[in-house]
């Protein structure tokens, strides 16, 4: 991915951004540089058309203003961060998340809920499907963990 789209994306991670206009965009993505951004406003404009277009971002009400799509996130995460898709009320999600619990002690994997009731998106997407477990952004389970295969994918990850 390029280093200005990654910037971007990361800009979402900092509190209290969670939907940004392109100015801030821009300088956010500057300061993280220390610098301007080669390219300044036109490329970040360019990166968040793409960015667009992939399905990373989405927009926010304004024209201009823009918020971080799942999708964006995962594609962000390193390969020992966990997503597990939950509701509240779920029982096999609670489940599935103690069940981890060891495997990502012992790996030093970082486990990120996500309740899917909070954006449409991932309610249409996983309303029946919940708990889902992604490691770094791939899928590796849905409704039930294999601990084995879930340990032998951890090994993998690490190295």
């Amino acid at each position: 991915m390029d280093p200005l789209a990654r910037r971007v994306l990361k800009i979402f991670d900092e509190p209290g951004h969670d939907a940004l206009d392109l100015a801030t965009l821009a300088d956010r993505a500057a300061s993280q540089m220390g610098r301007a951004t080669p390219g300044g406003l036109g490329a970040v404009r360019a990166v968040v058309t793409q960015l667009l277009q992939q399905g990373f971002l989405r927009r926010a009400g304004a024209a201009d203003c823009f918020t971080r799509t799942e999708e964006g996130r995962l594609v962000l995460a390193g390969p020992l961060e966990v997503t597990l898709y939950t509701r509240p009320g779920c029982h096999l999600c609670e489940e599935v998340k103690i069940q981890m619990a060891p495997l990502l002690l012992e790996f030093g994997a970082v486990l990120q809920e996500v309740n899917i009731d909070e954006d449409p998106i991932l309610r249409e997407r996983y309303t029946n499907d919940v708990p889902v477990v992604f490691l770094g952004a791939r899928k590796v389970a849905k409704h039930r963990v294999a601990l084995d295969q879930l340990r032998r994918q951890l090994e993998a990850a690490r190295r």
